[in-house]
């Protein structure tokens, strides 16, 4: 194992994710100077499992992380042909997340950690996310606006550098991400709603349906989006559609939910565009990053590319296949934080998680 106050020596730090509904676990290799290198990382997702109740169940999510966290971590392992003692540095997400699914990943970090005799590092979920596009293969520099559309937040950071957070402003209710599922559910989509929604929503007309764009003139980055689902409800309710699963799914009604889709995807998409806009005029920087699940939403990325063009603004994203919960962006996180001397290891036994981590407090 390598000294981890040795600046000049290469590391490898094991990455473990298990906040919500995925399973992640990957391996990232730090060198001196240059950018942490992705190895291999493996990915479990529960959506199908959680499919039949609408929702995440949280004592579910966690047994099924007990069971998946092992045998990625082998896999993980396998194809980074790394043998398990040469791991320098164990990295779990410490919150914000369900308690019950971060202990699981807390509990393992730990046990591997007394078994190697090697330090742990607890890591925040969204900086995470935030961190995640420095695996692209067009990695961002400092300094940036970061858009976070994870889950439930959304939020503006200005980003400094690793550790060097300030929030600009952030969801007052519903975030970005609730808003897709929660309208999806309405219109009678599957779980996980916002990227059934996405895709019902291609083709359709984005001025179907008059829908509101809660707080996009005042005069501060703040979100809302609660209003927006409660427009999308009062719409179904006037159509007689509301609970009525055989009329939601009746072909002759399809031409109107797809309007109803698309315009309510180009409310959200037309908030986060023009807030983020703000918030480059607001600190006079010419690069922003959008990370976390909506990240993937095409429409945002069409709209915010253009835009950002039209202004001479760089939009950085993650790869499409890191934009969900992921294992790499905590192996990345801890790496970039061993790498900038923010990192503290912990070799004791015991561990805490933090539902609740505000990401403007990481220092």
């Amino acid at each position: 194992m390598s000294d981890l106050r040795d600046a000049t020596a290469a590391r490898l730090v094991l990455g473990i994710e298990s906040s919500c509904d995925e399973t992640g676990v990957a391996l990232v290799r730090t060198e001196p100077g240059g950018a942490p290198r992705l190895l291999a990382h493996a990915l479990h997702s529960q959506i199908d499992m959680h499919q039949a109740y609408g929702g995440v169940v949280p004592e579910l999510a966690s047994r099924d992380h007990i069971r998946r966290v092992v045998p990625l971590a082998r896999q993980v392992l396998a194809e980074a042909q790394v043998a398990l003692p040469e791991v320098d540095l164990i990295a779990y997400t410490q919150g914000p997340g369900l308690a019950g699914a971060l202990l699981v990943g807390a509990g393992v970090a730990c046990a591997l950690g007394v078994a190697l005799e090697r330090p742990l590092l607890g890591v925040h979920h969204l900086e995470g996310h935030l961190l995640s596009p420095f695996l692209s293969a067009d990695p961002p520099e400092f300094p940036f606006v970061a858009l976070l559309v994870s889950g439930g937040h959304t939020q503006l950071m200005r980003v400094d550098g690793v550790g060097r957070y300030a929030l600009l402003g952030e969801t007052v209710d519903d975030a970005a991400g609730e808003a897709f599922d929660k309208s999806a559910k309405l219109m009678g989509l599957p779980y996980p709603g916002g990227p059934h929604l996405s895709r019902l929503a291609e083709g359709g007309r984005t001025d179907a349906f008059e829908l509101p764009r809660p707080m996009l003139h005042s005069g501060n980055l703040d979100f809302s989006f609660a209003g927006l689902k409660t427009a999308v409800r009062t719409h179904l309710v006037r159509l007689g559609w509301l609970d009525q699963p055989e009329a939601l799914a009746a072909p002759e009604h399809r031409a109107t939910l797809v309007d109803l889709a698309a315009s309510a995807q180009a409310a959200i998409v037309e908030v986060l565009v023009k807030k983020s806009l703000a918030a480059l005029k607001q600190t006079g920087l010419k690069r922003i990053v959008v990370a976390g699940g909506v990240g993937a939403n095409r429409l945002l990325r069409e709209q915010l590319n253009q835009a950002c063009q039209r202004r001479g603004v760089r939009v950085h994203y993650p790869e499409l296949h890191l934009c969900t919960d992921n294992g790499a962006m905590i192996a990345l996180a801890a790496a970039m934080r061993l790498q900038a001397g923010l990192a503290e290891p912990q070799r004791a036994a015991t561990f805490e998680v933090k539902p609740r981590w505000d990401l403007s407090s990481l220092a």
